[in-house]
């Protein structure tokens, strides 16, 4: 079974992933796999420097990726530009290594904020998001060091809660602690093992 994770930033959803893994998941993180297909593929690069500018590298022609995330998350056009030329990577990269987990026989998880947003949903069995209030979901940006500023744009940049809740399979709220998560998290890998089975 393919598990497509996702929610609203500061939601927790990364975390929520990772217990997944701890628990024997196989774990795909699209943030880590956008983070790669720039180094694999230079013409993307040059894509988004075309876009965004020469400000986005380094002296050495590195991506600069906290001065492209400020450009791209400026205004909803940025938004849809930056998604436009990496998501075709992104997807293809996901799907090649999920079918490489689902051939060994592992539960997988893909753990992707912009899921609902891209073809990957297609490829999952099953949409878990987690979900937690506005000002919990603030605080723990700013705790990781985001500017407010930044934090609000980035949170402006998503689809509403409603949508999120439309087309989830399961929803999982994540208001207080890792071990309160993990625990919903446990109940629900047991309810899946329950209808699924060579899982758990």
């Amino acid at each position: 079974m393919i598990i497509g994770i996702t929610g609203l930033i500061g939601s927790g959803k990364s975390t929520a992933a990772r217990i997944l893994s701890e628990h024997g998941a196989a774990l795909i993180d699209a943030d880590k796999i956008a983070r790669q297909v720039i180094e694999l593929y230079p013409a993307l690069l040059k894509k988004l420097v075309r876009c965004f500018g020469h400000d986005i590298l380094t002296p050495s022609g590195r991506l600069r990726r906290k001065k492209l995330a400020a450009l791209a998350f400026a205004d909803e056009q940025a938004t849809q530009q930056l998604n436009l030329l990496t998501h075709p990577h992104i997807a293809r990269e996901i799907k090649t290594q999920t079918k490489r987990a689902v051939r060994q026989g592992l539960l997988v998880v893909v753990d992707a904020a912009l899921l609902l947003d891209s073809a990957i949903e297609k490829d999952v069995d099953l949409i878990l998001v987690i979900h937690a209030g506005e000002e919990i979901r603030l605080k723990r940006l700013l705790k990781r060091g985001m500017a407010a500023s930044d934090a609000g744009r980035r949170m402006c940049a998503q689809l509403p809660f409603a949508e999120f809740r439309r087309r989830a399979d399961r929803l999982i709220l994540n208001n207080g602690s890792r071990m309160s998560l993990e625990n919903k998290l446990v109940t629900f890998l047991e309810k899946i093992a329950a209808v699924s089975p060579g899982i758990g």
